[in-house]
């Protein structure tokens, strides 16, 4: 695309999110929304890409963004049909797509998962490890042990038992990419946020680990660190516009993120735009963690 034609495009999503906020009545707003972007490049053409925590949010939005890029893909959550429904909306579009029903918490299940895609797809090459918990905002000494356990179950060991049954399969295949989401939550500390900065935090040496582990075998291992990001997690935890301007107040860039803002840095990592980063994780928070 040229960049005239990319800046017109650019100029009518702006020009079409201003009339979509007048017509919701929220020309107020007090942070940065803005339309996703539109375009696609073909980036993952061919390549079998697996994603957990696939039924709703950036998880779902990657599923989509990924199919678009040219991938067979394998969304993969605890609710069934939802992902059953998302790739029926995909294969109805032209794409290739496998729901499955995947607890990353429970090692058979995510085993049978990934088993399951190599048998439709024949290989595995990346995979976007999404799936989380959210915390519980309270002080440390005030926090449950068995909700403290839940985050850390799911945000850590379940993409240590994703990864630990991914990276077999991406070597059968001569290589791959593995890209985990982690959080702004990752990179910085915050008051009652004990429970889920910790897992997080534990992710970048998970990641930098696995990165040396794997680096000789062609496979790459790299996170992103979203920001405030529109998700059922996120507004559960942000329920009214007003909660989300402050938190957006206190990013330098006084943003809330789209879904598809996180699924295509993950697909910047998954990409071959990318072929020498591995361990790193990829800060998408708007400038909060640089100060």
């Amino acid at each position: 695309m040229s960049r005239t034609a990319a800046t017109r495009e650019q100029r009518e999503q702006h020009q079409h999110h201003e009339q979509h906020q007048h017509e919701r009545g929220t020309t107020d707003m007090t942070y940065q929304q803005p339309e996703p972007l539109a375009f696609t490049a073909g980036r993952l053409t061919g390549r079998v890409i697996f994603v957990t925590g696939a039924s709703s949010g950036i998880g779902a939005a990657a599923v989509r963004r990924f199919a678009a890029e040219g991938a067979l893909v394998a969304a993969a959550a605890r609710r069934a049909d939802r992902v059953e429904a998302l790739a029926a909306e995909l294969r109805a579009a032209g794409h290739e797509a496998l729901g499955l029903e995947c607890d990353v918490t429970d090692e058979r299940s995510v085993a049978d998962a990934v088993d399951r895609t190599v048998r439709a797809f024949g290989r595995l090459d990346g995979a976007f490890n999404n799936a989380g918990a959210g915390g519980a905002r309270a002080r440390l000494h005030e926090l449950d042990t068995d909700h403290f356990d839940t985050v850390m179950t799911t945000n850590v060991r379940g993409v240590f038992l994703s990864m630990k049954h991914q990276i077999p399969a991406m070597l059968d295949s001569g290589g791959g990419s593995v890209v985990i989401s982690s959080s702004v939550a990752g990179l910085v500390g915050s008051p009652l946020n004990t429970d889920y900065a910790t897992s997080k935090h534990a992710l970048t040496g998970l990641v930098k680990c696995a990165a040396l582990d794997y680096a000789r075998d062609n496979i790459r291992v790299n996170a992103i660190a979203p920001g405030p990001t529109r998700s059922e997690m996120f507004d559960r935890w942000m329920p009214t516009d007003e909660a989300r301007a402050a938190l957006a107040d206190r990013f330098p860039m006084n943003y809330v993120a789209d879904p598809d803002d996180m699924a295509r840095a993950a697909l910047f990592l998954l990409s071959d735009e990318s072929r020498w980063t591995t361990g790193t994780v990829l800060p998408c928070e708007g400038g909060f963690a640089a100060g």
